[in-house]
């Protein structure tokens, strides 16, 4: 009796952790109806407010396409702006349901925080942002410099690594805010500003003469930067990630805001199981057929998110490269819908 008592506790364990976790997120979305996203203070081309007060940006199109398939309206958001410094404690608490806010993906931020990556929204590298009027031509030539850099970041680190390893001595002059960071920079208090080559580029744009200034050619580190979850809850960590990847996935299919509706009407089988003819893949998710297509209404395809927010479309003007799909010369690449 013991034996059999003791394998029924063994199975009880065992289908316990097979089980998914609670589906708490989704439910608590959904009982609010907006969702709580945790953008950046003002990232022009990521998450910042247009001149008419509405969040825009490649983080911010993340965010809508959430709410677009949880709650059926891209607008039901409430954009919380957090520093670098406490953008981690505001998804730990719950103060947000979803972090979008140009954040590196790192193995200390994956394992220790209680918080997991869904993707990489853009492939990005750290750089240098300098007065053309230095004289300088790499970063090689930044030999007992000081420099500006925004604290509670991956910049830290990577600055320190970069200049050790090519034997230069350099000055750090660190701010809790990228706009502190930034002014510091422009009034001259330091000779160079480094950060993710995104965020030079954008930042750029707020200087008073942006052409005076100029990115660097080096890229010295690896910033793969994504939305993030709270660990624990299964289905909510596959409903964001899914939602990029169908992003993604529309891309690679050539399905756009344009033409979704043509291309639902496709009798192409990899058509038919994205847009919930075929299968039941939404249902498993939490949400229903017509997820891919709620997506897409609301922003697009990942290349027209890109290309309306950071890139040849926007004012920041920058390339693709590594954010190619992974067929036309880059590595973004996402799993299949099937």
């Amino acid at each position: 009796m013991k034996r059999v008592f003791a394998c029924a506790i063994f199975l009880l364990g065992v289908f316990a952790a097979l089980a998914p976790a609670d589906a708490q997120t989704l439910k608590a979305v959904q009982e609010r109806g907006v969702l709580s996203c945790g953008v950046s203070q003002g990232l022009p081309g990521f998450s910042a407010p247009d001149d008419k007060g509405n969040w825009v940006g490649l983080d911010v199109d993340v965010c809508r396409a959430i709410a677009a398939v949880v709650l059926n309206d891209p607008a039901k958001v409430k954009f919380v702006p957090l520093s670098a410094k406490d953008r981690f404690t505001a998804l730990q608490s719950g103060e947000i349901d979803v972090l979008s806010r140009n954040t590196t993906w790192t193995t200390s931020r994956d394992s220790s925080l209680g918080l997991n990556f869904t993707g990489v929204t853009y492939y990005d590298g750290q750089g240098f942002l300098v007065r053309k009027a230095l004289k300088v031509n790499s970063a090689l030539e930044l030999n007992s410099a000081s420099v500006c850099v925004q604290t509670g970041t991956t910049t830290e680190q990577n600055l320190a690594d970069y200049f050790k390893a090519n034997n230069m001595k350099y000055e750090v002059i660190a701010f809790s805010s990228a706009d502190e960071t930034l002014k510091a920079y422009e009034t001259g208090r330091c000779d160079a500003f480094t950060a993710d080559v995104s965020q030079l580029y954008a930042e750029r744009l707020k200087l008073s003469v942006p052409d005076d200034h100029v990115v660097l050619p080096e890229v010295i580190s690896k910033e793969p930067l994504g939305p993030v979850v709270r660990q624990g809850d299964d289905q909510w960590f596959d409903i964001v990630k899914w939602t990029l990847f169908a992003m993604i996935n529309a891309e690679e299919l050539a399905i756009t805001q344009k033409n979704v509706e043509e291309m639902a009407k496709s009798d192409r089988p990899e058509l038919r199981r994205v847009f919930g003819v075929d299968g039941n893949i939404g249902e498993q998710l939490g949400l229903t057929k017509d997820w891919v297509k709620r997506i897409i209404q609301a922003v697009g395809n990942y290349g027209e998110s890109f290309d309306r927010n950071v890139g040849a479309g926007s004012k920041l003007g920058i390339s693709r490269g590594l954010n190619k799909l992974w067929n036309q010369g880059g590595i973004q690449y996402a799993p299949p819908i099937r």
